[in-house]
C-alpha cells in the first residue's frame, strides 16, 4: 500500500478523547510548569518573552487535541508534528531564559525534563499512528 494511501485514510479511533493520550497529559503539565516559571519574568516581558512561551506551551496539548479529533492519519500526524515544533520552540526559549537570568537552571528543571519526555513520546506517538494505519 502506498504511503500516500495509508496517509488520506480514515483513522480508526476507538472511542477514546484526547484525553486519554499521555502525551496531551504530559503536555498539560509542561503548560503549567511554563505558566509558572513565565510569571517570574520582568515586567518588560510581558508581552515578549512571556507571551511567546505561553503561546508555544499551549500549542502542545491545543495540536495534540486538534490532531487527534482529525478524520485521517496524515493530518494528525501533521499535528503531531506542529507539536514537535512548539516543544523545539519552548525547548530555545526556555535555555534563553535561563541565560537571561529570569530564573535559574534549577528552577527550569521540571520543564527542561517535560520537555525531553514530550519529545520521545510525540516521536514515538508519530511512528505509532503511522505505522498502525
Amino acid at each position: 500500500m502506498s504511503e500516500d494511501r495509508v496517509m488520506s485514510e480514515p483513522i480508526q479511533k476507538p472511542s477514546r478523547s484526547y484525553r486519554d493520550l499521555i502525551a496531551w497529559q504530559k503536555a498539560m503539565l509542561l503548560t503549567e510548569s511554563i505558566y509558572r516559571l513565565s510569571a517570574r519574568f520582568p515586567p518588560e516581558e510581558k508581552f515578549g518573552s512571556t507571551s511567546q512561551m505561553r503561546r508555544a506551551a499551549v500549542s502542545v496539548p491545543s495540536n495534540l487535541a486538534e490532531g487527534q479529533a482529525r478524520r485521517t492519519v496524515g493530518e494528525f500526524v501533521q499535528f503531531i508534528s506542529h507539536a514537535e515544533g512548539s516543544v523545539a520552540e519552548l525547548d530555545t526559549q526556555l535555555t534563553l531564559a535561563v541565560k537571561l537570568g529570569f530564573f535559574s537552571e534549577s528552577d527550569a528543571v521540571e520543564a527542561e525534563g517535560l520537555i525531553q519526555e514530550l519529545r520521545k513520546m510525540l516521536n514515538a506517538l508519530r511512528r505509532s499512528v503511522s505505522h498502525n494505519s
